[in-house]
């Protein structure tokens, strides 16, 4: 940079900023994904899990984890020179619920991590952004010998409008994670123009 102008004569780009959620069940990848991309030190707040939460913490599936989101998970990703996208990571026990409202705040969209072994664990999150219609996709994360399921087959288990996308993703390779973003993001910017012509229609 020379003078605040870019080495070829052309004005730095200012960035648009986006806010994305990424929200899903107690370890269905949240943290992983948001550490798998992010081009900083992700922030953190995990906790270990102690003996008092294992009475409302189910660790079925999840038997090795030992850790637990108790705030937010925070990363940065910058898609293209003008477009960066900022992740936010919500806590997935219930307990935890109460920040999601405040966190959810200027959301862009969001991604519900799904885990085909305990589907059941993201309804919360579905429910919640389609109560206050934030776009949203499904990324079913495909841990090692978790059962492979078509895509149609998770939208009808989850029963998701025709337009929610579902994307199979793999929330600790970075490239994979990218694509769900993109389609976060994707989604939600014909979500806001379908919204547009309604109104002025």
């Amino acid at each position: 940079m020379i003078f605040g102008r870019s080495e070829r004569g052309k004005p730095p780009v200012e960035p648009v900023t986006f806010k994305i959620l990424v929200a899903g069940g107690f370890g269905v990848g949240k943290t992983t994904l948001v550490g798998a991309v992010s081009e900083i030190r992700p922030l953190r707040t995990e906790e270990l899990l102690t003996e008092a939460g294992r009475p409302v913490d189910d660790l079925s599936g999840v038997e090795a984890k030992h850790t637990t989101t108790v705030a937010m998970d925070f990363g940065r990703i910058t898609l293209r020179e003008d477009l960066v996208l900022y992740l936010f990571g919500t806590p997935g026990q219930e307990r935890f619920w109460f920040m999601w409202d405040e966190m959810s705040e200027g959301a862009l969209g969001a991604v519900v991590l799904a885990d085909t072994r305990r589907l059941e664990d993201c309804f919360a999150a579905i429910d919640y952004f389609e109560r206050r219609s934030i776009p949203f996709l499904v990324g079913v994360n495909c841990f090692e010998g978790a059962p492979r399921h078509p895509v149609e087959a998770v939208r009808g288990a989850l029963d998701l409008d025709d337009d929610v996308p579902v994307l199979l993703c793999d929330a600790r390779d970075r490239e994979s994670v990218k694509e769900v973003l993109i389609g976060v993001v994707r989604h939600a910017m014909t979500h806001a123009a379908e919204r547009r012509q309604a109104v002025t229609t």
